[in-house]
């Protein structure tokens, strides 16, 4: 499980830690809990992006206010530009050093920037365990290089947003309702992204997952771990019906060339 979220910054760390306390204490180590930083966590030169004093301090908020000893994994969220890449490195590499991350990851980064930052830890004894990148079938950009480099140097990836803020569900088929996410203010999916042409495009998807047995949601996740190369897909839900729903697309990851030739045509 991830302890990161929407605003107030820490918010969702905080109320993880409350449920954490009250139900799940004594299966501290079966869980596998994670956090990140990298984006804005509080105001002020050192409040955000990659530098070491950041992630230090980062972390060991992020550990108050969740009320744990360490994280299983910490990322860095996304790379820094004005932050060399050593610097940044060497923070999760005390980070390891002084027992508050068993592993550390990188999200975002693309594939030079990637390997990079995994030789740098490799360098200094500590691997790369994984890369969360953004990945759905509107979103290809890990594609260009990225996942080479994962599978050469043995880093694990996990995509997020699988079903594009939920384009890649049946919600949007009849376009978009006021109860959706494309109709609120202050989300990731823009009303302007959900076009007709868009729409177009995830009907078309929808039939072809009907053919296969699927939800077309079903589809989207099996069709981001089709060729091995993705490791897991991290998923979002607001109820356990989706939950339900995204984990019955295990029973069906396989497309024939057929099927998959049909996606791309459909995505041009």
């Amino acid at each position: 499980m991830s302890v990161f979220g929407r605003p107030p910054a820490g918010s969702a760390e905080e109320n993880f830690g409350r449920i954490f306390k009250d139900d799940f204490l004594p299966y501290r180590d079966e869980l596998i809990i994670s956090s990140k930083a990298g984006y804005g966590m509080w105001q002020g030169p050192y409040g955000d992006w990659g530098s070491k004093k950041y992630i230090i301090a980062s972390c060991d908020q992020s550990l108050k206010r969740t009320g744990l000893e360490y994280f299983d994994i910490f990322y860095h969220h996304r790379p820094d530009a004005d932050t060399p890449v050593e610097e940044t490195m060497d923070a999760l590499i005390q980070l390891v050093r002084q027992g508050k991350a068993l592993y550390v990851a990188i999200s975002n980064y693309r594939a030079a920037d990637a390997l990079k930052a995994i030789n740098i830890l490799k360098a200094h004894g500590v691997h790369c365990l994984i890369h969360q990148p953004r990945y759905n079938m509107f979103d290809r950009w890990i594609e260009d290089g990225l996942q080479e480099v994962l599978e050469t140097e043995g880093v694990g990836s996990i995509a997020f947003s699988p079903l594009s803020q939920g384009l890649l569900t049946g919600r949007y088929l009849n376009g978009i309702s006021d109860d959706s996410r494309a109709a609120k203010e202050n989300t990731f999916l823009k009303r302007e992204q959900v076009s007709e042409a868009v729409l177009l495009k995830v009907r078309s998807l929808n039939d072809l997952a009907q053919v296969r047995g699927q939800t077309l949601a079903q589809m989207a996740v099996a069709w981001i771990l089709r060729g091995g190369k993705v490791t897991s897909v991290l998923i979002g839900a607001s109820k356990v019906s989706q939950l339900e729903e995204n984990v019955e697309a295990l029973k069906y990851l396989e497309f024939s060339s057929d099927e998959l030739a049909a996606i791309e045509n459909i995505l041009l």
